[in-house]
């Protein structure tokens, strides 16, 4: 009997996409436990993106609930811009052990695709500008690009300006 093939980016995200029909790239690399510069930077400089065009993936608790927030890699979330734009008053950054919970991934790993449960989410009005973003593609080491607007309508975001320098 052969041996089945090892599934190498069969990621929920992944998955999602697909199941979608959503137009998507690929990006794997090798991801370095002992980078100094952040998930992030290190995608952009492994895939060869301009960090402004790579984004990453934060979750945070707005007057309670758990939300997403989708920014450069590059900035910072602004807590009260993302609370702002889901209608709410406060927000915090989630725990790490909640987020991994609530999104099946690991820090580092976290995509805004294909996770457990459905988030409201917020996507920085700056991927607008470009024709391609990158997010991660569920797992540390692997990232997917897509369209803005594909983006926006497979996580069902709301976009604004909830990044800062």
């Amino acid at each position: 009997m052969a041996k089945k093939a090892k599934q190498t980016h069969g990621t929920q995200a992944i998955l999602a996409l697909e199941k979608a029909g959503v137009p998507h790239t690929v990006h794997p690399y090798e991801h370095d436990p002992s980078n100094e510069v952040g998930y992030g930077l290190e995608a952009a400089a492994a895939i060869g993106v301009a960090a402004p065009q790579v984004f990453k993936t934060l979750m945070v608790v707005v007057d309670g609930k758990l939300a997403v927030g989708i920014v450069p890699v590059d900035k910072m979330l602004d807590l009260k811009a993302i609370a702002s734009a889901l209608g709410g008053k406060k927000a915090a950054m989630a725990d790490m052990a909640a987020a991994e919970r609530a999104t099946g991934y690991v820090v580092g790993g976290i995509s805004p695709l294909g996770q457990k449960t459905k988030h409201a989410t917020v996507l920085d009005d700056s991927a607008l500008a470009y024709d391609a973003v990158y997010v991660s593609g569920g797992r540390r080491g692997l990232d997917v690009g897509l369209a803005p607007a594909d983006l926006v309508a497979i996580t069902s975001a709301k976009t604004a300006s909830i990044a800062r320098d």
